[in-house]
């Protein structure tokens, strides 16, 4: 069976370990902290990230990336995006020329404003996929019914992938377009911030809905803007991971939303996160990225002025909803 390692021993790294191994694959998985590496090759449990739900015995377990990617044919990346060039750098020095690199990290780098595989393309020559949608690494874990997205620009290894990470609890869906998919997953944590803001304000579920819709309306103008295809964004990558991230305690985005709703502040909230809330560097990124294109995203401005302006979440609403008036889908 073909080799794979997974670089990133987060809940959603250490989901994708344990899936992958139980189909019978050979898997290696590192992890960067040094302790939670020997806890997790010790004990087989994840107690920081995942600890319900241990790792097969036939994982291998290191913290050199060198012997994480000894003759791996496929390197699977779930590093967090502000990290991952600081890690890819060091891993393509010892991954094997037709290794094929696969993206299951959600974000946008700041500073370059690349989303991963684009960043990834950068630095190497390998083939780039990525694995995104509706997909919260409990649930997964659980071998709840999920659906996901396999975008990959080179039609073979995108079927090949889509064979690998399939099961009977994960559906796997194969598609082209890999900078909307990517946009997708990565925007969505923005607009999960604002929804967790208006649920933590009891704004109503008329407010949550319009949220919704009209974030995903934000979402799609740039991901066009970027080049992206306008029918990503109604899929799995776009609308469906939208929803989950929206409306469920589970999100760190979301819940991120209702704590600076409640009035407590930002660092306080990133301090007690044992896990990186993508959606605050990617809100920073998105309105960057709304700038250069030209592109109007009012939730995504108003939630990047709450999170670095220090704006109040009521007052950001209150601009919100006494914008110029506009039609629907031309606004």
């Amino acid at each position: 069976m073909s080799y794979i390692a997974v670089i990133g021993a987060g809940s959603w790294g250490t989901t994708l370990t344990r899936l992958l191994s139980e189909k019978g694959y050979d898997v290696s998985l590192w992890a960067y902290e040094k302790d939670l590496c020997d806890e997790i090759a010790t004990t087989r449990i994840n107690s920081l990230y995942l600890p319900d739900f241990p790792v097969p015995d036939t994982v291998t377990v290191t913290n050199s990336l060198e012997e994480a990617l000894a003759n791996a044919r496929y390197v699977l990346n779930v590093v967090p995006t502000q990290y991952t060039r600081q890690v890819m750098q060091e891993a393509l020095t010892h991954v094997r020329h037709d290794a094929v690199i696969i993206n299951a990290s959600k974000g946008i780098e700041r500073k370059t404003l690349l989303t991963v595989s684009s960043l990834l393309k950068e630095l190497t020559h390998h083939k780039v996929a990525a694995l995104s949608g509706p997909s919260f690494a409990r649930e997964v874990s659980m071998k709840l019914p999920t659906a996901v997205t396999l975008s990959c620009e080179d039609a073979p290894i995108a079927l090949l992938l889509q064979e690998i990470f399939n099961t009977h609890y994960f559906r796997v869906y194969t598609h082209d377009d890999i900078l909307g998919v990517e946009l997708g997953g990565a925007l969505k944590n923005v607009i999960a911030i604002a929804s967790g803001i208006s649920d933590g304000l009891r704004l109503g579920h008329n407010a949550r809905a319009a949220l919704l819709t009209r974030g995903l309306a934000e979402v799609e103008r740039l991901g066009v803007a970027m080049g992206a295809k306008k029918h990503t964004f109604s899929g799995l990558s776009g609308l469906g991971d939208l929803i989950l991230t929206c409306t469920a305690l589970l999100s760190r985005n979301y819940t991120l939303g209702t704590k600076l709703a409640e009035g407590i502040k930002l660092n306080d909230i990133l301090s007690q996160s044992k896990s990186v809330v993508e959606g605050v560097a990617t809100a920073e990124s998105a309105y960057e990225l709304s700038r250069k294109y030209g592109v109007q995203m009012p939730f995504v401005e108003q939630v990047y002025e709450v999170l670095y302006g220090g704006k109040d979440p009521a007052t950001a609403v209150r601009e919100l909803m006494n914008r110029s008036l506009k039609t629907e889908f031309n606004a």
